[in-house]
C-alpha cells in the first residue's frame, strides 16, 4: 500500500488539479477527501462519517452568523446603500485631483462594513462609481485598479465572512478578530488613499480633480452616511460593548438595512425575495465547502500530514518569522487559484498546526517559545495577516477575481490596463504586510485594550 504521508501529497496535487481545471472547490474537497478516507479506512468508516458530519458542521452556533451577515450584504445592495456612500464620500473627497477615486476606496470601506464580501463590494461599487470616473475622464487604470483593490477591503472590514469562517476554524473568539480587523483595515484605507494622491501627482491627467458640491448638495449628501454609521455603529459598536453577541447584532444589523430600504421604497416583497434567496444559494455553497473541508481535514488528521509537516518545520531549525513568511507567500500563490473563503478552509488546517508547533505547543502559557505571544494572540494576529494575503489574491494575475469582475463592468478598458492600475496598491498592500508582521501591536492593540 502507498505510504500515508505519499498518499496525502498525492491528494492534495488531485485537489489542485480538479480546483485548476475549474471544479468547483466544494465538490473537489469532498471527492478528495472522500475517496482518500475510503481508501485509507474502508468505505464504511466515510458512510458512517457521513450519517452525523453534515449535522454536526452545519449547527455549530458560531456559524450561524453567517447567513445573517450575508443577508444584511443583499439587503444593503438593494437598497441602495453604495450610492449613498459613495456620493456622501464624493462630496468630501471628489473636489480633489483623484478625489473621486478616493472617494471610490472610501465607498469600499463603507460598504465592507455592511457586506463583508470582497467580490460583492468590487461589484456593487464599480457599478455606482465608474461612470463617475469616466465622467470625470479618469484614465482607464486608474479608475478600474482603484476600484479592485477597494473591493479587497470587503473581506476585512469587520463583518467579515472569511474573518468568522477562520476563527470557527482556529477556535478563536470572533469578537476579538473583528476587534483585530480595524486597525489594519483602516490602515488599509489610509495606505490607498495615499496611493491615489501619490499617483496623481506622479500622473496628474490620471485624476482630473471634480467639481466642487454645493451646500445643499453637500449637506444632502453628508446626511446619506448617516445611515450607514448608525448601522455600523449599532452593529459592531454593540459587539465590542458587550451588548450582543454577532449573531443577535447581524439580526439587528439585517433589520436596519430593511427598513432603510423599505424607507427609501427600495426593498419591497419581490427585492426582500431576491435578497433572501441569493442568500440562500451563497449560504448553501459555503455550507458545502465546509462539509468538503471537513473531509479533507478528517483525512489528513488520519495519515498524520498536517502533523508531520509540523514536526518536520519545527525540527528544520528555520527562524519563526521565516516560517510565517513563507506560509504567507503560499497563501498568496494559491490566491491565484482559488476563492478566499476556499483557501481559508483548505489551508489553515495545514497551517495552524505549524505555527502552534513553533511557538511552543497546543499548552503554552502567556509567552511563547517562537513568536513571544500566547497561543491566543497568535491566532489573532496569523488570522489578520492570512485574511491580508488572501485579499492579495483577488487582485494578483493571472486569476485577480476582483479584476475580472471589474473588467467585466468596464468593457472599455483592457485588462492589462486594470493590473497595471492595481499594481501601486498591490505593493501598498505588502508594504501593510510588512508593518503588522514588524509590528504586531497594530493588530493585538485593540484587542488587548477591549479584553482589559
Amino acid at each position: 500500500m502507498t505510504d500515508p504521508i505519499t498518499l496525502g501529497i498525492l491528494a492534495l496535487v488531485i485537489l489542485i488539479v480538479l480546483i485548476a481545471i475549474r471544479i468547483p472547490i466544494a465538490y473537489s474537497m469532498i471527492l478528495v477527501g472522500g475517496a482518500g478516507i475510503a481508501l485509507l479506512n474502508g468505505p464504511a468508516l466515510l458512510l458512517s462519517q457521513l450519517k452525523t458530519l453534515g449535522y454536526g458542521q452545519f449547527s455549530i452556533y458560531d456559524l450561524s452568523v453567517v447567513p445573517m451577515f450575508i443577508l444584511m450584504g443583499e439587503l444593503a445592495t438593494g437598497a441602495g446603500l453604495s450610492q449613498a456612500l459613495f456620493r456622501g464620500a464624493n462630496a468630501w473627497l471628489g473636489w480633489m485631483r483623484g478625489g473621486t477615486a478616493m472617494a471610490a476606496i472610501a465607498g469600499c470601506a463603507g460598504f465592507g462594513s455592511v457586506c463583508g464580501s470582497s467580490l460583492a463590494t468590487a461589484s456593487t461599487m464599480g457599478k455606482v462609481a465608474l461612470p463617475e470616473l469616466k465622467r470625470y475622464n479618469y484614465s482607464g487604470a486608474l479608475a478600474t485598479g482603484s476600484l479592485a483593490a477597494g473591493g479587497v477591503l470587503g473581506i476585512l472590514i469587520p463583518p467579515s465572512v472569511v474573518l468568522i469562517v477562520y476563527a470557527v476554524i482556529v477556535e478563536a473568539n470572533i469578537v476579538t478578530m473583528f476587534a483585530a480587523a480595524l486597525l489594519p483595515g483602516i490602515l488599509a484605507v489610509i495606505l490607498f488613499i495615499l496611493t491615489i494622491a501619490l499617483y496623481v501627482t506622479i500622473r496628474p491627467e490620471a485624476g482630473p480633480p471634480g467639481g466642487a458640491s454645493t451646500r445643499s448638495e453637500f449637506l444632502r449628501a453628508t446626511l446619506g452616511l448617516l445611515p450607514v454609521m448608525v448601522i455600523f455603529g449599532l452593529v459592531l459598536g454593540g459587539i465590542y460593548a458587550g451588548f450582543f453577541n454577532p449573531t443577535p447584532a447581524a439580526a439587528v444589523g439585517v433589520f436596519l438595512v430593511w427598513l432603510y430600504g423599505a424607507a427609501k421604497g427600495r426593498l419591497g416583497l419581490g427585492a426582500t425575495v431576491a435578497a433572501l434567496k441569493a442568500t440562500a444559494r451563497t449560504s448553501g455553497m459555503i455550507y458545502l465547502i465546509l462539509l468538503g473541508a471537513e473531509l479533507m481535514k478528517i483525512f489528513m488528521s488520519r495519515i498524520g500530514l498536517p502533523q508531520q509537516a509540523a514536526t518536520w518545520i519545527a525540527e528544520s531549525g528555520m527562524a519563526p518569522m521565516m516560517v510565517l513568511i513563507l506560509l504567507l507567500l503560499a497563501l498568496i500563490l494559491l490566491g491565484c487559484l482559488m476563492d478566499s473563503l476556499s483557501m481559508i478552509l483548505l489551508v489553515i488546517p495545514f497551517f495552524w498546526p505549524m505555527l502552534l508547533e513553533i511557538n511552543g505547543g497546543l499548552y503554552q502559557g502567556a509567552e511563547g517559545s517562537g513568536f513571544g505571544m500566547s497561543t491566543e494572540e497568535l491566532k489573532v494576529w496569523f488570522g489578520i495577516l492570512a485574511l491580508i494575503v488572501v485579499e492579495l489574491g483577488l487582485i494578483t494575475p493571472p486569476v485577480g477575481m476582483n479584476v475580472f469582475i471589474i473588467s467585466a463592468l468596464a468593457k472599455d478598458t483592457p485588462m492589462i490596463e486594470t493590473f497595471k492600475g492595481v499594481a501601486p496598491f498591490f505593493a501598498v498592500e505588502l508594504l501593510r504586510v510588512g508593518l503588522l508582521l514588524a509590528f504586531p501591536a497594530l493588530t493585538l492593540w485593540l484587542p488587548r485594550l477591549l479584553g482589559g
